[in-house]
């Protein structure tokens, strides 16, 4: 418990705290991958498709239909690679989730 005279601590170091207690999801970790996706993926696939969520491991990547499912999936060995610039964040596999329209 703070006492009364201290300051009240940073919204941001709040809600890092909360991030890392749901879920097990970093959400600084998504931030970083969604601003590293148009540099990991091709254009046609950096506009159409998105980083969701990186939970446990798993890169989870939206994508408009199973075309683009199939082609991001027929990279993941080289996306995956990409992300490794994330150090022990990185992802180490990847799932792709189809949007609803």
């Amino acid at each position: 418990m703070r006492a009364r005279d201290e300051q009240p601590a940073p919204l941001g170091d709040l809600l890092n705290t909360l991030a890392s207690r749901l879920r097990r999801v970093d959400l600084r970790v998504i931030d970083e991958a969604r601003k590293l996706w148009p540099t990991v993926v091709d254009p046609v696939l950096a506009e159409h498709c998105r980083v969701e969520l990186i939970k446990d491991g798993v890169l989870i990547v939206s994508v408009p239909s199973g075309a683009f499912a199939q082609r991001v999936m027929n990279e993941s060995p080289s996306i995956l690679d990409r992300f490794s610039t994330l150090g022990k964040r990185a992802p180490t596999s990847l799932k792709t989730v189809t949007r609803r329209a």
